[in-house]
């Protein structure tokens, strides 16, 4: 690190190819600010054992800010104020408070004790730090100490979490879909109830209070809507709350994600005795990979469960009907289009692991949807 470099984390992931850092990482940075300001007072109390609390003003004027950003990479630079009078009388605090911030992170990772790095207390300022990433990602920290990288990732973090007592719900980003049956507009807060009917208490903020209500009125004619928010999870990992709901928007009745929900009560032997029920890592993936991929300007399919433990998505556009059934297993989807007009059939096999079936897919559904008008 150059001159007041204080830390340099790197994220790691698809998401951050690129060098692109979503906003919402930044609140993660701001809350290891105020970890390590805390960490270094206890550093100071611990080499003096006589004290019984830092300094006045032990923190007054020392900033951690945000200083750059390397080009083409997901890294950016968080300097210690330079400024400040006091900087070299505590500096050496802040830099222990990284490096236990660093050691506790490692431990984690390796299956170590924590707590023989930061007391516990400390260690609930995880639950606001990296509460964003996604299972595909992490956070690398190293120091001139610890130059081999140590990762926050979803489940050191959960491990750092646990740790610590103090924690009695776990906050995570969530991406819910369900209806509403109950809004207190007094109380402001409302109840969401999932797929499979578990109802979940969430709070009805300023901004969203028009969408809430609307879907409330019309939970009689199933009307859903999706939320993204900050969950609240019991240590058995129940989704127990939402504490903070930051969009929601309602759902087209035939939602890809939503339709298959419905299909994860199913037991094998759903049909008459027989069929086999669709996996829970199918369903997972199809709800993501389509989401990720179809446009939302298209027509969403009609959706049903076939007898192999596949799924079956079905269009009509115009005078063609398409048929596409999906291998949960091997991410493979047979289309078959026929014209009802002319009886002609169109087929094709596509690995729906790849970008260009996907690309095929939408660009001949868009085609379609157009003929068809």
């Amino acid at each position: 690190m150059k001159g007041n470099e204080f830390l340099r984390p790197r994220l790691c992931g698809a998401r951050f190819e690129g060098g692109g850092i979503p906003l919402e990482i930044l609140s993660d940075l701001a809350v290891l600010k105020e970890m390590l300001t805390e960490v270094a007072k206890w550093k100071f109390l611990q080499a003096n054992p006589d004290r019984q609390r830092s300094p006045r003003g032990f923190t007054e004027d020392i900033e951690l800010k945000l200083s750059g950003l390397e080009v083409g990479s997901a890294v950016p630079t968080i300097s210690l104020s330079d400024t400040a009078p006091q900087l070299s009388r505590v500096l050496p605090y802040f830099e222990q408070a990284r490096e236990a911030l660093v050691s506790t992170i490692g431990a984690a990772e390796h299956n170590g004790s924590a707590t023989s790095h930061l007391p516990e207390e400390y260690l609930a300022y995880f639950n606001r730090i990296g509460r964003s990433l996604r299972d595909d990602e992490s956070i690398e920290f190293a120091t001139l100490q610890h130059p081999t990288p140590v990762r926050l990732t979803r489940e050191t973090r959960h491990k750092l979490i646990r740790e610590s007592s103090r924690v009695k719900e776990i906050t995570e980003e969530v991406v819910l879909r369900g209806s509403i049956p109950e809004a207190d507009q007094d109380l402001r807060t409302f109840e969401l109830q999932l797929i499979h009917g578990h109802k979940i208490p969430c709070p009805i903020p300023d901004t969203h209070i028009d969408t809430i209500l609307r879907a409330f009125n019309g939970y009689r004619e199933n009307l859903r809507v999706l939320l993204q928010g900050i969950g609240k999870y019991d240590r058995q990992n129940r989704l127990v709350g939402v504490e903070a709901v930051e969009h929601i928007s309602l759902l087209d009745p035939l939602d890809v994600p939503a339709r298959l929900d419905e299909f994860r009560d199913m037991k094998d032997g759903w049909l008459e005795g027989e069929g086999v029920a669709p996996s829970m890592d199918g369903l997972n993936w199809l709800a993501a990979t389509f989401d990720r991929h179809f446009p939302d300007d298209l027509p969403l399919p009609y959706l049903y469960p076939t007898p192999e433990g596949g799924v079956e998505a079905e269009w009509s556009l115009g005078t063609q009907s398409v048929i596409f059934e999906i291998d949960l297993a091997a991410h493979q989807g047979d289309w078959l289009c026929i014209d009802k007009q002319s009886d002609s059939e169109d087929t094709r096999s596509l690995n729906l692991d790849t970008a260009d079936s996907w690309a095929w897919l939408v660009a001949e559904t868009r085609r379609l949807k157009e003929e068809g008008k």
